[in-house]
């Protein structure tokens, strides 16, 4: 008689194999998704930024103005060398030797400028970020700097996809990911700047807030309080988008409290200490309107430089004409965004982060050219261009943004600087 064939149970160490099968299949599809949804971000942005600083580079070697000026102040031996002036230079003294906070008079000052320049003016995040890199990689502090802004540069941009295509899909996200890359302003997103990794942590930190992901958005907030004072905008949207969640959640209010309480200490702290270095808890800001003349005058100033704009003249604070009209296209463009950005009713934290963040830079007496690159971190101002901008098919979306990089390399790089003051 034959007996039918019965299906013996799997061995021990069968089963343990296959348990460690489908893992690593569930691992290898996951990675699968990722890298088809973050390539295509990180190509367009990348090749983006390639061309406007390829244009950048070129319109810099061509007119050679550089060679003739301070390698601190927008000059230097090649054309790299001016992505660390300026500020860049800054940042590298800090990364170099430190901070020495004080209010030192400077003998050869005038009615507005009384105090020598300190380092204790530029916020410590990207400076020792900046030594970290050098010390572990063994590149000096320009590469390191650099290579800390560009790839902070490029995880920016793949959050800015990530809130906007929570709007409009991925192709809304690619859309503000290109604009990202030639926003006026966009040129210090791969220099000496802090711009790319403040709006890497801005943006993160806002995408944790609208996943509840409250400690994540504290630590992240807290980061970025340390990398610039316009973090206070980022703060304050955190907290009032925190609100409703403690109503919302009360069997779970623990962490949205602790994000609010760990969000301003990074800022706070710092300014602390500034202030107790220098012997005068308002420290930091004294050295600010002592030495830049940057102080908050409730928007005197930009008042009186659209005024004087509007009729040719250039008789206002700190002119560069160039760079100030681009400045002035900048804050226009941006008005005209904030309502259609509100039609689409975000959520809380974006809308008080980019109120917020505008009414800080336009409330501030500065060097107005710098407005374009001071509104760099409004990123939500993209996600109501990128909505519309997501009907063209892809070829002509980015043939429009490659249009659109060429140009940057001007109105972005050599104008911010070579024609004004970064």
């Amino acid at each position: 008689m034959n007996h039918p064939a019965t299906l013996s149970p799997p061995s021990d160490a069968g089963a343990l194999e296959l348990h460690h099968r489908v893992p690593d299949a569930d691992r290898r599809a996951r990675l699968r998704r990722a890298v088809g949804h973050h390539v295509p971000v990180v190509a367009l942005y990348g090749g983006l930024k390639l061309i406007g600083f390829s244009v950048f580079m070129y319109l810099l070697d061509s007119a050679g103005d550089f060679r003739q000026k301070h390698p601190r102040f927008g000059g230097g031996a090649h054309t790299w060398d001016v992505l660390a002036s300026w500020d860049g230079w800054w940042y590298q003294q800090v990364a170099a030797h430190g901070y020495t906070p004080a209010l030192i008079p400077d003998p050869n000052g005038t009615a507005l400028i009384t105090l020598q320049g300190n380092s204790a003016a530029f916020f410590p995040l990207y400076p020792a970020t900046m030594r970290l890199v050098s010390d572990c990689t063994g590149l000096g502090l320009y590469g390191s700097g650099m290579l800390v802004s560009v790839v902070a540069s490029f995880v920016a941009a793949l959050g800015i996809h990530a809130v906007t295509a929570r709007f409009g899909g991925r192709r809304a996200g690619l859309a503000a990911a290109g604009l990202w890359a030639v926003w006026p302003g966009s040129g210090t997103e791969w220099s000496g700047y802090s711009e790319s990794l403040y709006v890497a942590l801005a943006v993160w930190a806002c995408y944790a807030v609208m996943s509840d992901r409250w400690l994540t958005a504290g630590i992240l907030t807290f980061a970025a309080g340390l990398g610039r004072p316009t973090a206070v905008a980022l703060i304050a949207a955190l907290t009032v988008a925190a609100l409703p969640a403690l109503h919302r959640r009360q069997e779970d209010f623990a962490r949205p409290w602790t994000a609010i309480l760990i969000a301003p200490l990074g800022l706070v702290g710092y300014l602390l200490w500034v202030g107790n270095q220098m012997g005068d808890l308002r420290g930091y800001f004294v050295l600010q309107k002592g030495a830049w003349a940057h102080t908050f005058d409730f928007g005197k100033q930009t008042l009186d430089v659209f005024s004087s704009l509007a009729v040719g003249r250039t008789d206002y604070l700190f002119p560069s004409p160039v760079e100030d009209m681009i400045g002035a296209m900048t804050v226009l463009l941006g008005l005209l965004l904030i309502p259609l950005l509100i039609r689409l009713r975000p959520p809380a934290v974006l809308t008080v982060y980019t109120i917020l963040t505008f009414a800080l830079v336009l409330g501030s007496q500065q060097i107005f050219g710098n407005v374009s690159r001071y509104l760099l971190p409004a990123f939500p101002l993209f996600i109501p261009l990128a909505v519309k901008l997501r009907g063209l098919g892809l070829p002509t979306l980015t043939a429009l943004l490659a249009v659109t990089a060429v140009a940057s390399g001007s109105y972005a790089g050599y104008a911010l600087f070579e024609l004004g003051v970064p």
